[in-house]
């Protein structure tokens, strides 16, 4: 089986001292990609440091809406120098953040709807996290559109879910889908069209239930696959088999 981990922060200071053996673990899990999404601009270079030293390692450019202290707008610009540059994979990570209280909402959709206006304009993807925040999500993409892209860590309904499909968006599922207690995940993802799913781990954060406290891997990627596969009742390899398939048909990925 071949998999594609659609959001793991591979660049992050939490693989700076095994970054490779974290590959080789990803690799013999059957990890075959990884979507690497950025959080800051000054993460950039490295970011893109990391997707150059192993084949398979995809980046995408964006401002996270949970480091809106470090953004400025003249990022904006800047990340549309990046996309003409570099050709990413897709732009991202992006979008909205209302759970944590101290986040000007304003400045969050002032970044969000500058990124989502590149993502048309260039016809890039988009990896979007959306947490208290998905009505509004869905509303600046359909004023926006057309676009494509992901919502990653999705935690709506599935109306929610739908809406989003209807506009092009795929939702990612990763280690909270693990927990026992997390049931309108675990529905919806029994439930759901399965050409609509992708797989991520996050990592380093949010470990699954079977490493939970600790720092996540993409290898783990393969625990998602189980629960997903368990959950529908279907094979793993037939989750792998779509999954991968709808990864590679939004990243524009090839084969290794």
């Amino acid at each position: 089986m071949q998999l594609v981990d659609s959001h793991c922060h591979l660049d992050a200071d939490a693989f700076d001292i095994d970054r490779k053996a974290v590959l080789a673990r990803a690799h013999a899990a059957g990890v075959r990609h990884q979507v690497l999404p950025a959080v800051t601009a000054a993460s950039w270079p490295k970011l893109q440091h990391v997707c150059a030293s192993a084949p398979g390692l995809h980046p995408a450019y964006g401002l996270h809406p949970m480091f809106l202290a470090e953004h400025r707008p003249e990022h904006l610009p800047l990340l549309q120098e990046w996309i003409e540059r570099e050709s990413p994979t897709a732009i991202g990570e992006c979008g909205l953040d209302f759970f944590v209280e101290d986040l000007d909402p304003e400045r969050q959709r002032f970044f969000f709807q500058g990124q989502l206006t590149l993502a048309r304009t260039y016809q890039l993807p988009l990896i979007v996290h959306a947490r208290r925040a998905v009505d509004e999500v869905i509303q600046r993409i359909r004023q926006t559109g057309p676009l494509r892209g992901v919502v990653h860590s999705f935690s709506g309904s599935p109306e929610q879910a739908r809406q989003l499909w209807n506009l092009g968006f795929m939702i990612g599922l990763g280690g909270p889908l693990t927990y026992p207690r997390a049931n309108r995940l675990r529905t919806l993802v029994a439930q759901m069209p399965l050409e609509y799913l992708l797989l991520e781990t996050d990592a380093p954060d949010q470990p699954d239930a079977g490493i939970r406290g600790q720092r996540n891997e993409p290898e783990r990627l393969a625990v998602i696959l189980e629960t997903v596969a368990e959950l529908r009742g279907q094979t793993p390899e037939e989750i792998a088999t779509q999954t991968t398939a709808n990864a590679r048909r939004l990243f524009g990925l090839t084969p290794l």
